[in-house]
């Protein structure tokens, strides 16, 4: 059964932020690499766009999360805690924080993104030009690069797509080349 099947079974073909059931696609929870159940969530377009940052937060919208939150679901508890820390500025999110639980390896990854983290805290990613990397740009290499621990050389001009953030050092990233999950560092990417 493939993943996005599961979590349409898993959440009544509903979106799980929301409740949404219009334009529902799989999310895989960033920083995650492979897609399986335990890092994905089924959101709705209207979710979607305003996790990634294509359309303006609307807060009234985010209401949901009352619910969403108490989820039985991991993935879930984390996407809701995520998006109450960005929104806690509000006021009413910081009520739902104080009540919401997550164990310690959940809260553990709810926090890998930074979203708790203060905007002159959090660490930002740029390319050889200056420009924010964000996770999911696409990226093309500067210059030939030798992978450690193996022989393969990531040749100049090579597109890497949907690239993942280290959240603890602002110069790696991540993304696959010819296949393979490689470490690059920032100064040799260009954001496309």
């Amino acid at each position: 059964m493939s993943v996005l099947h599961t979590l349409q079974e898993r959440s009544n073909n509903t979106c799980e932020l929301c409740g949404s059931n219009s334009n529902l696609a799989q999310y895989l929870i960033p920083p995650s690499l492979n897609e399986n159940v335990d890092n994905s969530v089924l959101i709705c377009s209207t979710c979607l766009n305003q996790i990634e940052g294509n359309q303006e937060m609307d807060a009234n919208h985010w209401r949901c999360l009352n619910e969403s939150m108490w989820s039985e679901f991991i993935p879930v508890q984390i996407m809701a805690w995520r998006m109450l820390q960005r929104l806690r500025n509000e006021g009413w999110p910081k009520d739902l924080l104080d009540m919401m639980y997550l164990d310690d390896e959940a809260l553990a990854l709810a926090r890998a993104t930074g979203e708790h983290e203060d905007e002159a805290n959090k660490i930002v990613h740029r390319d050889v030009n200056g420009v924010i990397l964000e996770t999911g740009d696409s990226v093309v290499l500067v210059k030939d690069l030798k992978v450690k621990g193996s022989s393969m050389v990531a040749k100049q001009g090579t597109a890497v797509r949907n690239i993942r953030l280290d959240r603890e050092n602002a110069e790696y990233i991540e993304g696959k080349v010819d296949g393979q999950n490689i470490v690059i560092i920032t100064k040799y990417v260009k954001k496309t």
